[in-house]
């Protein structure tokens, strides 16, 4: 699939981590069987608890070496396993904090409008805000959708996009679809896991904040934090591509580039910290 880099202005062509699995669970008629018990959640559990072996630590170096990650852009220590290799932290400074509206993550990004009626259609799948937050959305009609789809090879951790508080929080117990285009048969972000954050920033009013968990995730975590400055982790997922969605109110404007792109299906690559709106 083609994924846009803002920084160069050009596309790349971007491969799905397990493809060829993930094309026959969702794409075969016998594959979908056993999709029955792939998205639920005791594959995720075992496949957490292999990847927090300490065996699973070999397999770290050549998972760097085929994703051609950039480890001077983190921590430099060892990694006692695959888990603890996924849930790496940044150097200091690698990710500086922009003004206005940022990323809060490193990720691939589709805007999309929400209507009078608080529905988007993401992939040819009409959702009700409703359907992925489990609660009215009628505040945030002619407001913002945002969604952040982490790949395998992105550093999982995920920040406050703003200065602000913590208003509400709840999860919300489902299935552990993949997050790929792969998936677009299914209402992924009604069905998925999710854990949900209502947040009174300064500069944006109440923003929903969202992680979804995905096939293969173990565990969505919070660091619990109350009160907040723009910047600072929210928390991370362990092993498993994921999703992280921001429900935006009226009034808060995505910079042209991202919305020229996502018009046309495509996603922005942004990184952890990054600007990509501001307040009309």
């Amino acid at each position: 699939m083609k994924v846009y880099q803002r920084d160069k202005k050009e596309y790349k062509e971007v491969t799905q981590y397990g493809s060829g699995t993930l094309k026959f669970l969702y794409g075969n008629a016998f594959g979908r069987i056993l999709l029955r018990l792939a998205i639920s959640r005791l594959p995720s559990i075992i496949y957490g608890k292999v990847k927090s072996s300490k065996s699973s630590a070999k397999t770290v170096p050549e998972f760097i070496e085929s994703h051609g990650i950039d480890m001077t852009l983190f921590e430099d220590r060892e990694y006692v396993s695959f888990t603890d290799f996924f849930t790496r932290k940044f150097k200091d400074g690698v990710r500086p904090v922009g003004d206005g509206l940022i990323s809060p993550a490193d990720s691939k990004l589709l805007v999309y409008p929400a209507d009078e009626e608080t529905r988007i259609e993401v992939k040819g799948r009409e959702y009700f805000l409703s359907e992925i937050t489990g609660r009215n959305m009628e505040e945030y009609k002619g407001g913002l959708v945002l969604v952040f789809r982490l790949c395998i090879d992105d550093c999982h951790r995920y920040c406050f996009p703003a200065d602000g508080k913590v208003l509400e929080q709840y999860d919300i117990k489902g299935k552990l679809h993949t997050v790929s285009p792969l998936s677009s048969a299914y209402k992924i972000y009604k069905e998925n896991t999710r854990k949900v954050s209502f947040l009174d920033t300064d500069e944006f009013g109440k923003v929903c904040f969202i992680e979804v968990g995905a096939i293969l995730v173990g565990k969505i975590v919070d660091l619990g934090k109350k009160d907040f400055c723009k910047g600072e982790e929210k928390g991370y997922f362990e092993p498993g591509g994921s999703t992280v969605i921001l429900i935006l109110p009226e009034g808060v404007k995505v910079d042209d580039d991202i919305m020229e792109e996502s018009k046309r299906g495509i996603e922005t690559e942004v990184k952890y910290g990054e600007r990509i709106g501001q307040r009309c």
